[in-house]
C-alpha cells in the first residue's frame, strides 16, 4: 500500500442471506482513499454505493450480510478481521460517517444534543458535562445557531438543514481521520445542498481528514472530488482523478451518466438523454459485461466480463471497448 494511502479496499465482496438464498450486492470492489483527499462513490440507486459503505464501516444488517472476501486496510490494520470489540473502538474515533437520511439517523425520542454526547462518551474518557459543554462547541462548529438551545431539542423541532448538520457534528465529534459521507445533501434543497458541501470541505481542510462523498450527482462529485470510482451492479467500472473522468470518459456507464447531467447551453427543445432500462437485480445479472444490456457499444464480446485494468497512469475502465470512447472523444 502506497504511503499517502489512508483506506485501501481490495476484493470486497458483500452477500445477503434471506429465505430464498444468498445474494452477492457488492463484488471485487476495489478503492483507493488517499491522505486529505476526497473520493467521489457515484452510480444510479441500487449500484452497491451504500452498501459497500456500510461494508467498510462493518455496520451491515446481522445476520443477513456479510462480507464474504476482500480487505478493508486503515493504516495497515485489516478491519475485516477485527473482532466486533476492536472495530467498536475504531468506528466513530478513527473512521465515522453520516448516514444518508437525517430523521431515520437521529433517535426520534431522545434529544439531539444527548446523542451527540453519547458519542463522546462512548469513545473518550469525558465526563456528562464536559461531554455536553463540547457538544454544544461542535453543534456551534457546523453551523447551528443558538447551539446551546438545539442541544435540548429534539429531531423533529429541527430543520432537515439542521438535522444534517447534527449528523456531520456527531460523525466528527471524535475527530475521525476517514469520514464517509452517504447522500448527505440528499433530502434538503440546493440553498442547504451548497452549505453542507462547504461545511465538510472547511472542516475537512481544518481537521485533515480523508472523505468518501457518495452520491448520484455527478455536480457534487466535480465539485468536490479529487478521485471518482463510479459503480454499478456492485463493481467498480471506471475510477480516475476527477478531471480526467469528467474530460475523458472510457466507460458507456460513465459516459451515459455524464450526457445525462442538465447543462446550461442546452437548447431548450433538445431533450435530455436519458439511459434506458433499470440497474438489473442482483439476483437477475446479465452474464458478462452487467452493462452490456443498455450498452450503445455493446457486442457479443460483452458476453464476458472485462476485468477492470489500469488503461493510463491512475485510469482504471473496466470495459471491451475502451479504446472506441477515446477515439470518440466526450459526447
Amino acid at each position: 500500500m502506497a504511503s499517502d494511502v489512508k483506506l485501501l479496499v481490495e476484493g470486497l465482496a458483500t452477500e445477503f442471506t434471506g429465505d430464498d438464498g444468498t445474494v452477492r450486492v457488492v463484488d471485487g470492489v476495489n478503492l483507493e482513499l488517499r491522505a486529505g483527499a476526497t473520493l467521489g462513490l457515484v452510480g444510479e440507486s441500487g449500484c452497491g454505493k451504500s452498501v459497500t459503505a456500510l461494508s467498510i464501516m462493518g455496520l451491515l444488517p446481522k445476520p443477513a450480510g456479510r462480507v464474504a472476501a476482500g480487505r478493508v486496510v486503515l493504516d495497515g490494520r485489516d478491519l475485516i478481521a477485527l473482532p466486533p470489540e476492536a472495530m467498536h473502538t475504531i468506528r466513530g474515533r478513527r473512521i465515522s460517517m453520516v448516514f444518508q437520511e437525517p430523521m431515520t439517523a437521529l433517535n426520534p425520542v431522545h434529544r439531539v444534543g444527548e446523542q451527540l454526547a453519547e458519542t463522546l462518551r462512548l469513545h473518550t474518557d469525558v465526563g456528562r458535562g464536559e461531554a455536553r459543554g463540547r457538544a454544544v462547541e461542535l453543534l456551534a462548529e457546523v453551523g447551528i445557531p443558538a447551539p446551546e438551545r438545539r442541544f435540548d431539542e429534539y429531531p423533529h423541532q429541527l430543520s432537515g438543514g439542521m438535522r444534517q448538520r447534527v449528523l456531520i457534528a456527531i460523525a466528527l465529534a471524535c475527530s475521525p481521520d476517514v469520514l464517509i459521507a452517504d447522500e448527505p445533501t440528499t433530502a434538503v434543497d440546493v440553498t442547504i445542498q451548497a452549505q453542507i458541501l462547504e461545511l465538510i470541505d472547511r472542516l475537512q481542510a481544518q481537521r485533515g481528514m480523508s472523505v468518501i462523498f457518495i452520491t448520484h450527482d455527478l455536480g457534487v462529485i466535480a465539485e468536490i472530488a479529487d478521485e471518482v470510482a463510479v459503480m454499478y451492479c456492485g463493481k467498480v467500472v471506471e475510477r480516475a482523478s476527477v478531471d480526467v473522468l469528467f474530460s475523458r470518459p472510457l466507460h458507456p456507464y460513465t459516459r451515459a451518466l455524464l450526457e445525462s447531467m442538465p447543462r446550461l447551453q442546452r437548447r431548450s427543445k433538445t431533450r435530455l438523454p436519458t439511459i434506458q432500462g433499470m440497474v438489473p437485480s442482483p439476483r437477475s445479472l446479465p452474464k458478462g459485461c452487467r452493462f452490456a444490456n443498455r450498452c450503445s457499444f455493446a457486442t457479443p464480446e460483452c458476453g464476458v466480463e472485462p476485468p477492470l485494468a489500469e488503461v493510463a497512469a491512475g485510469h482504471w475502465v473496466a470495459c471491451h471497448h475502451w479504446r472506441r470512447l477515446a477515439e470518440d472523444g466526450v459526447g
